[in-house]
C-alpha cells in the first residue's frame, strides 16, 4: 500500500481487500436498512456504498463533504457557492436541506438512481432539528476531525426514534493491529485520518448522546492480506470466527435508536372518585365553598 491509499478511498476500494470489506458491508446494509420506514433517510459520506439502495423512504439523500476523503471520487460541483446545496426542494416536508438528484451537478462517478445530494460540513449539518428518520454513517467517523461532535450531529437532525447505523473498522482485530503498526512505518493497511474508533469506546459515546444499541454485528475475519489469493486461502476463518471470536471482525455495524427520555404518550386523564366505606358520607364536595353565617 502507498501513503496514498491513506486518503484515497477509490484506490484501497478498488483492492482485494477493500472489495472484501465492501461486499460484506453491502451485504448487511441491504438487510437492515430494508425494514427502516419514515420519510427522509441519509447516507453521509462513503458513496462507493449505496447504504440506501433497498430502503423504501420516498427521500433519501447523499450527504458529501468537500474537504472529506471520504466523499472521494465526488468533487465540489464547479460554480456552486461554497456550502450552498446543489438545487432548491422544498422543507417543508421535514428536512431543511436543498437538493436535487447527484447526477446534474457532481463530477465522478454517477449516482444510484433515485438519490438526492448536498454539499455541506458534515460538522454542521443542515437539517432541521428532528427532521431525519434515518442516518447512515459508512466509515464517516474515521475522515472527520472531530467524531464526537458529529455524532452529535446526526443525533440533533435525527427524529424521536430515529435510526443511527455506523459502520468501522474494528481497531481491536488483525485488521487493528496492523493498522497501528503501519501508522508508525508510515505505511497504514486501512484509509483513515484518525485513529480507529474502537467498538466499545464507540458504543459508550452513542448511550451518552441517548442512543440504544439495538443491534452489533463483526464481519471479515480474515487476515489482513493484500492478494484475492491469499484472502480465500483464508475463506474458512469467516465461520470461525462468528462462532468463536465474534468481536474481532476486521468491521462492525452499529443500529442504534434515539430515544426521548421523558416522552410518553398517554389517552385522556381520568380522575378517580374517592372510595368510602361502607355508612359514610363526604364531608365536603370539591364544589363546596365556607360561607359565613
Amino acid at each position: 500500500m502507498t501513503d496514498r491509499a491513506i486518503i484515497d478511498w477509490p484506490a484501497w476500494t478498488d483492492s482485494p481487500p477493500g472489495r472484501y470489506v465492501l461486499d460484506w458491508e453491502q451485504t448487511q446494509l441491504d438487510r437492515v436498512v430494508s425494514d427502516v420506514f419514515g420519510y427522509h433517510a441519509l447516507q453521509l459520506g462513503l458513496p462507493q456504498l449505496d447504504a440506501l439502495r433497498e430502503n423504501r423512504m420516498p427521500c433519501r439523500g447523499l450527504v458529501l463533504d468537500a474537504a472529506s476523503g471520504a466523499s472521494a471520487p465526488y468533487s465540489y460541483p464547479r460554480g456552486l457557492r461554497h456550502g450552498g446545496n446543489v438545487n432548491s426542494h422544498s422543507a417543508s416536508n421535514g428536512a431543511a436541506s436543498r437538493v436535487q438528484p447527484a447526477q446534474n451537478g457532481l463530477a465522478g462517478l454517477p449516482a444510484p438512481a433515485g438519490r438526492s445530494a448536498v454539499w455541506c460540513d458534515l460538522l454542521d449539518l443542515p437539517f432541521e432539528a428532528q427532521s431525519v428518520d434515518l442516518i447512515v454513517m459508512p466509515h464517516t467517523l474515521e475522515f472527520t476531525s472531530d467524531p464526537h461532535r458529529l455524532l452529535r450531529e446526526a443525533e440533533r437532525v435525527l427524529m424521536p426514534e430515529g435510526q443511527l447505523i455506523i459502520l468501522g473498522f474494528n481497531s481491536l482485530s488483525l485488521w487493528g493491529a496492523r493498522q497501528s503498526v503501519g501508522k508508525v512505518t508510515g505505511r497504514p493497511f486501512v484509509p483513515a485520518a484518525v485513529d480507529l474508533i474502537a467498538f466499545t469506546r464507540l458504543k459508550d459515546w452513542i448511550k451518552l448522546l441517548g442512543f440504544d444499541l439495538e443491534r452489533g454485528r463483526f464481519g471479515c475475519y480474515r487476515p489482513p492480506l493484500g492478494s484475492d489469493q491469499w484472502l480465500s486461502r483464508y475463506g474458512f476463518m469467516e465461520a470461525a470466527g462468528d462462532r468463536w471470536w465474534p468481536i474481532f471482525g476486521a468491521t462492525y455495524m452499529i443500529k442504534a435508536i434515539k430515544r426521548v427520555r421523558g416522552m410518553r404518550l398517554v389517552g385522556p386523564l381520568k380522575v378517580k372518585k374517592p372510595v368510602l366505606a361502607a355508612g359514610l358520607a363526604p364531608a365536603a364536595t370539591p364544589n363546596t365553598r365556607n360561607h359565613t353565617q
